[in-house]
Parts: C-alpha cells; sequence; structure tokens
C-alpha cells in the first residue's frame, strides 16, 4: 500500500501541479480533495502548458485513474470546458471520475462572491467557492447526486433556494437575480454531459488503497489558507491541510503513509493578508520576473518574499510532513546571496512559531539568516552531486530549520526537470 498526500506548504501557487504531474507517471490514482475551480495548476509537458483548475494534474497520463473528490465543490460548466479543452488538444479524459457527492458551485454562488468581495476585500477569485462551502455548511446546498434522484422533488427544492438568493442579489445589492427554470435547465443539460464520469470515488480509492495500487492525493491552495489553520480571515474556505484528504476523499487517516510538503525556494502570496518577508525591491521584482509570478486562475501579480521557515516549520507541524518537494530552485540563480526568515521580532521579541493572530503576523518583522548564492544556472543539473556547493548548502538549510528532508527539487516547469534524491513512492 502507498497513498501520500502532496500538500502545499505556504500560500499557495508553490508549485503542487508539476510535482502531482511529475508523480503522476508512478501513481495509479490522483485525487484532488479539496477546493474548487479557485485552484491554478500549471503543468509543463514537451513545452506545452496546460492550466487546470478542477481536474486533478495527473490526467495527462492516459493509465492514472483521476478522480474528483466529495471535498471539491464543483462547477459543471467549468469541469465541462476544461474536458473539452484537453480533449481539443489530444488528451483522453475517460480516465476521470467526479464524486457523486460534490458540492455543486451554481451561477447565484459566483454572482454574491462577486459582490461580497467588493465589501470584504478578502480578494477571492470570485469562482463562488466560499458562497458554495457556506451552502454546504448551512446544508442548503445541493449536490451532484441530487440531481439523479427524485427530479420533481430536487426541482421544488431548487425553486426555493433560488428564490432567497435572488431575495439577497435583490434587496440587499441592487443585483438581478436569476430565472429558477433555466438554471433548473442548465444543470440538467451539464450532469447528462457529464454522467459517464461520474462515481462513487470514495470506494474506488479505498479499494485501490486495499488492492496496494499507489495513489497520490492532491491538495489545492497552502497550509496558510487553510480556513482552520491559515492566516484567517485571508484563507480560502476548505481544509487544504494534509488532514483534508480523509474528509475530502472518504478514507480514514490510517490509509495515509506519507505527506509531501510542497515549498517553493522563496515565498509568494496572492491578495490581501500580513507577509513578513515581502519585497518591496528590486529583489521582490526579479522573483516575479523570473518565477512569471502570475496567478493561473485569476492571472493576479503575486507578492514576493524571502523563504519564510517559521512559516515552513508551522506547515511541518499541521501537516505531519515526512518529505518536502523544493520548487522553483532556479529562480534564484543570479542572486549573490539569499535569505531565509529564521524567527519574528514581535515588539522587540524574537518569537520561532507562527502566531495564531493575524494581527501580531501583521507587526512582526523578520529576522534574517543570510547566506552565499551560487549565481549559476541550474535548470539543466539532474543530480544533486551537481548542485553548486551553495544551493546544496540553501536547500540543507531548510531541511535543518525544518526538520524535514527533501525528497524532490525542481530546477525548472519541464518533468525532466526535477533532481530525484529520496523516491516518493516505494
Amino acid at each position: 500500500m502507498a497513498a501520500v498526500v502532496l500538500v502545499g506548504a505556504q500560500w499557495g501557487d508553490e508549485g503542487k501541479g508539476k510535482i502531482t504531474d511529475f508523480l503522476a507517471e508512478k501513481a495509479d490514482c490522483v485525487v484532488r480533495y479539496q477546493g474548487g475551480s479557485n485552484a491554478g495548476h500549471t503543468v509543463e509537458v514537451k513545452n506545452e502548458k496546460f492550466m487546470l483548475h478542477l481536474i486533478p494534474s495527473g490526467i495527462l497520463n492516459p493509465d492514472t485513474l483521476c478522480i474528483i473528490g466529495n471535498g471539491v465543490v464543483v462547477d459543471m460548466q467549468e469541469v465541462i470546458e476544461e474536458i473539452k479543452g484537453l480533449q481539443k488538444r489530444g488528451i483522453d479524459t475517460a480516465n476521470l471520475r467526479i464524486s457523486l457527492r460534490a458540492p455543486l458551485v451554481i451561477p447565484y454562488h459566483k454572482k454574491i462572491d462577486a459582490v461580497e468581495d467588493r465589501s470584504s476585500r478578502i480578494g477571492t477569485t470570485q469562482r463562488g467557492i466560499g458562497p458554495a462551502y457556506a451552502d454546504k455548511i448551512n446544508r442548503t446546498g445541493f449536490r451532484i447526486c441530487d440531481l439523479l434522484a427524485d427530479r420533481n422533488f430536487f426541482k421544488e427544492q431548487f425553486k426555493r433556494q433560488v428564490e432567497n438568493k435572488n431575495w439577497i442579489l435583490e434587496e440587499l445589492y441592487g443585483e438581478t437575480g436569476f430565472n429558477p427554470q433555466e438554471l433548473l435547465a442548465q444543470l440538467m443539460n451539464q450532469v447528462e454531459v457529464l454522467r459517464p464520469y461520474l462515481a462513487d470515488t470514495s470506494y474506488l480509492v479505498y479499494r485501490a488503497i486495499q488492492e496496494g495500487h499507489k495513489v497520490l492525493f492532491e491538495g489545492a491552495q497552502g497550509t496558510l489558507l487553510d480556513i482552520d489553520h491559515g492566516t484567517y480571515p485571508y484563507v480560502t474556505s476548505s481544509s487544504a491541510t494534509a488532514g483534508g484528504a480523509c474528509t475530502g476523499v472518504g478514507i480514514g487517516p490510517t490509509s495515509i503513509n506519507r505527506v509531501l510538503g510542497v515549498v517553493k525556494a522563496y515565498t509568494t502570496r496572492v491578495g490581501e493578508g500580513p507577509f513578513p518577508t515581502e519585497l518591496h525591491d528590486n529583489v521582490g521584482i526579479l522573483l516575479r520576473e523570473r518565477g512569471a509570478e502570475f496567478g493561473t486562475t485569476t492571472g493576479r501579480t503575486r507578492r514576493c518574499g524571502w523563504l519564510d521557515a517559521v512559516i515552513l516549520r508551522y506547515a511541518a507541524r499541521i501537516n505531519g510532513l515526512t518529505d518536502l518537494a523544493i520548487t522553483k530552485l532556479d529562480v534564484l540563480d543570479s542572486l549573490p546571496t539569499v535569505k531565509i526568515c529564521v524567527a519574528y521580532r514581535y515588539k522587540g521579541t524574537l518569537i520561532y512559531e507562527f502566531p495564531e493572530s493575524g494581527s501580531i503576523l501583521k507587526q512582526c518583522e523578520p529576522e534574517y539568516l543570510e547566506l552565499a548564492g551560487w549565481q549559476q544556472d541550474l535548470s539543466k543539473i539532474t543530480a544533486y552531486e551537481k548542485l553548486p556547493a551553495q544551493a546544496r548548502a540553501y536547500v540543507e538549510k531548510i531541511e535543518e530549520l525544518t526538520g524535514i528532508k527533501q525528497a524532490l527539487i525542481a530546477v525548472g516547469p519541464q518533468r525532466k526537470q526535477t533532481i530525484i534524491t529520496r523516491t516518493v513512492f516505494d
């Protein structure tokens, strides 16, 4: 049995798509367990870029079963468009399965998301994710299986819910509402298109694990965007940490063997919220340009800063990390020196653990450790021992500060630009 959870160890955008695609060549099954179309995973294969939002990154491997679990909120139209886009580029999607228990993102969720974000300044993707999860928790949402059960019963329930949403849009925000019949017809058409992909995915994953197959659980967003453990309220609406894999798929925690934390060699953040190591100088600009730091989903510019080991220690603890995958090491190639934040200075006191309060984090100043840069192109290096001594020292300092050994190092966006130091799937 080999079940590995892949999780972002920062604020998302760590390069999980590339690492998932790389590992999917070894995996029999890749499973998305949370988030929605707010996720954006970029995979580059043979100089072709694939930008995926809902479909697991393993879809580019035809022999890998790809699953969207019940913890993902599903915009059926988005899935259909992704499927069509992949098929146009010669990618077979017959290996995709979608949970019948997955909650639906409905057009009114997107509209409510957009109007609410104007005042909240959370910086959402406006894909309807938060409102869809809110309906799930309020027990007023709909799941894919609801569309396929008693349609007369569903029709009445759906009509009442649309009327409620229309009242919110029209009375509170002065926006135009939706026609229940038109929305219902859209959803029914969409579910028929997706019917061949629908399944009891909890059972499929359980059976795969029991039969000894290699299963990779693909997280979206990152630890610091987790609804419980992230920098609240500037977080996503789902469990982006490793624990979310169990509830978001429907398996027990004893099924998990390893947890791989994906770490960018520096730190980025999209949207609002405190960011202790953020750089507003030429180094920040260099990181953004060399790292192509623009959101896959929104196109928004990412804020860039030095690597933060306080965050990484926190992510290691919260997720139970067993391994690290360090990405975009090559982005630092031209720098004469590199820095790692090892602690925060708060009101004159050094703190080494990540604070619970965002107001405290906002006042924290980073305490840096400075190391020599390598000023050498890493993009063609394929073995760890061939990395410059300074680059190895940087990686080993990350291991020392987190207490977690690295297993993979990415020195470019393509599959072949990945250095393996420890086998993830036994």
